[in-house]
């Protein structure tokens, strides 16, 4: 068990190879002296950005699904057309939600119940002499927080948990807890804006890093039915029951590709649909502070 500690405390320290930008915060190992919450980003003073973009500044990027979208920047856009209330971000609490009912020119509600209550700070932590090395919970970490192999011991790298308990559920053994850290502070009180800047940064990066798996993925599983088709088009075939055969996996080939193809064009379509969609009118009130 001293070797599986001594994996760990090695991880934590060779991760700072691999995010330099947040090696300082790594060195510190779980602090519980959070920053008091920061002033407005400077971001929201840019006439250019959408209103979608300056309520997402303003979000803290657990990314925690409390509120009822995937992530924040989905729930940003739903407030921003009218699909969402502004008080359904636990995380970011009372001050979350006046700080949006500022932008917004709206006046200050209380955090919806439904979605959660505000709550100090916690961070998710891995009992290493239960873990299986399952990898589900580093697949359910919305921002690379958990370190591990399949069939190895994981740890949660303290620095970069936004406490959003997503790696809880998925555990079959249920070796993760969720430890308060901000002992009498909760929202933005226990929680910085470098630290929501840095957490959406590496959102953003696993989410663009995922997409590009499955991109190169989908497109070795096209290399490899055309290759394959290929073969059996080459195939010689005798009997009647022989060219049957050969004509039956051709079809089911051809199916899969074409399958392919159209999820291919699917997604591209998307993609440049969401590039296209204009944002939502806005008043002066939505625009500006009040």
């Amino acid at each position: 068990m001293k070797t599986r500690r001594r994996s760990a405390l090695r991880w934590r320290h060779d991760f700072a190879a691999v995010w330099p930008d947040n090696s300082a915060l790594i060195l510190q190992n779980c602090p519980t002296d959070v920053p008091p919450s920061a002033p407005f980003s400077s971001a929201l003073s840019t006439s250019s950005t959408s209103l979608a973009d300056r309520i997402e500044d303003l979000l803290p990027q657990t990314q925690c699904t409390k509120c009822g979208y995937p992530a924040c920047r989905p729930y940003a856009e739903a407030i921003a057309e009218g699909r969402a209330e502004y008080n359904q971000c636990p995380p970011g609490g009372a001050e979350g939600v006046a700080r949006l009912a500022q932008l917004l020119g709206r006046p200050v509600i209380p955090l919806n119940p439904v979605h959660g209550s505000e709550q100090p700070r916690r961070l998710a932590v891995i009992d290493e002499q239960v873990c299986i090395g399952c990898t589900l919970c580093i697949q359910a970490c919305p921002v690379d927080a958990i370190a591990g192999a399949a069939k190895q011991m994981h740890t949660v790298i303290d620095a970069l948990c936004t406490g959003c308990d997503l790696c809880v559920a998925p555990c079959p053994v249920d070796c993760i807890s969720m430890v308060e850290v901000t002992p009498g502070r909760t929202g933005w009180q226990a929680w910085s804006q470098q630290q929501a800047d840095e957490a959406r940064a590496r959102h953003d990066w696993r989410t663009a890093r995922l997409r590009r798996d499955k991109l190169e993925n989908d497109a070795r599983l096209a290399a490899k039915a055309a290759a394959k088709l290929k073969e059996v088009e080459a195939a010689a075939a005798g009997t009647p029951e022989e060219q049957a055969e050969l004509a039956r996996k051709k079809a089911i080939i051809q199916a899969a590709m074409e399958r392919a193809r159209q999820k291919k064009l699917q997604a591209a379509q998307d993609s440049q649909d969401s590039q296209d969609t204009p944002a939502p009118p806005t008043n002066p009130t939505d625009s500006e502070p009040a």
